[in-house]
């Protein structure tokens, strides 16, 4: 639901017919997915790209790589902050891979102990927390087109 908006009527983390982020970073060109909404603050592309980055740690994970979070460099997941339209692309076209490929994992986990129950649930949590922040950047980015 979080990366393609609900499915129908029902919805737990969005709101119904929310386009869920996937679907709305398609709507988003590269020139305002690199638009800092002040100085100092990440932008759009920098958010895209630290959510591929966990989600790529996780599929490592539950390929069965024992510690895929060993040695990950969160701050470097926080770097790219511009982007041209072909990395844009190719950034949310990484981004879509990685959710699919995420969405396989939960849907084919039949037992959840203490571990992959926190994972999964904070899997949620911590990307609703991105699309919050890339709504606000967005009302940001828009409010100034206005200004």
């Amino acid at each position: 639901e979080i990366f393609d908006g609900p499915p129908g009527r029902e919805a737990y983390l969005l709101n119904p017919g929310d386009p869920g982020l996937l679907r709305q970073l398609e709507t988003i060109d590269a020139s305002a997915a690199s638009t800092r909404p002040m100085p100092g603050k990440s932008t759009i592309a920098a958010h895209v790209d630290h959510i591929h980055f966990g989600l790529s740690i996780l599929n490592r994970w539950a390929a069965g790589e024992a510690n895929p979070w060993e040695g990950a460099d969160w701050n470097g997941s926080w770097q790219r902050t511009i982007v041209s339209e072909e990395q844009w692309q190719t950034l949310r076209d990484g981004l879509r891979d990685e959710t699919e490929k995420w969405r396989k994992v939960l849907a084919a986990r039949r037992t959840w102990d203490d571990m992959s129950a926190a994972v999964g649930l904070s899997t949620a949590a911590h990307t609703a927390y991105h699309v919050g922040a890339i709504r606000q950047i967005l009302v940001g980015l828009n409010s100034k087109d206005e200004g």
